[in-house]
């Protein structure tokens, strides 16, 4: 089951299982609203940086918009940890090296990375059970990466 069927077709959003695509999506959201706010550049950096991805090539600018609305919708009707575990346990294997790559950068574009971001990035990586050799090598790269 897709979101756009949890949405519309099930009582309990908690049990919501998400495809790949839409949990890698998840992740980057809650991620760069970790801190509480999503400005609309952020929105627009996001859909910017998925559509770059081979998992979102089919995916054009407006289905990504929907699907964040969608997304944003399930955050406010079950809350933060609800939609989080069912991106998490929906994630497969091999995507969750590169939503905490992703995600880390999108945190980090911005600068400074405050408290709540931080403790997001903290809390992810062992969620998705990336190990602490990797989350510190993407850190360290993204941090490169976003100096200048």
């Amino acid at each position: 089951m897709g979101l756009f069927d949890a949405v519309l077709g099930t009582e309990n959003q908690t049990q919501t299982v998400l495809n790949s695509a839409e949990a890698f999506a998840v992740i980057v959201l809650l991620a760069t609203a970790s801190d509480g706010y999503l400005s609309v550049e952020q929105g627009n950096y996001i859909t910017f940086a998925l559509s770059q991805m081979k998992l979102f090539k089919g995916y054009p600018h407006e289905m990504l918009n929907r699907l964040f609305d969608q997304i944003l919708g399930i955050l406010q009707g079950d809350g933060f940890n609800a939609l989080f575990d069912a991106a998490k346990y929906s994630l497969s294997q091999d995507l969750r090296e590169s939503a905490f790559a992703v995600a880390t950068d999108l945190i980090l574009a911005g600068g400074v990375a405050a408290e709540e971001e931080k403790s997001f990035l903290n809390d992810l990586y062992q969620a998705l059970g990336v190990s602490s050799e990797i989350a510190v090598q993407i850190v360290e790269v993204m941090l490169i990466k976003n100096r200048g």
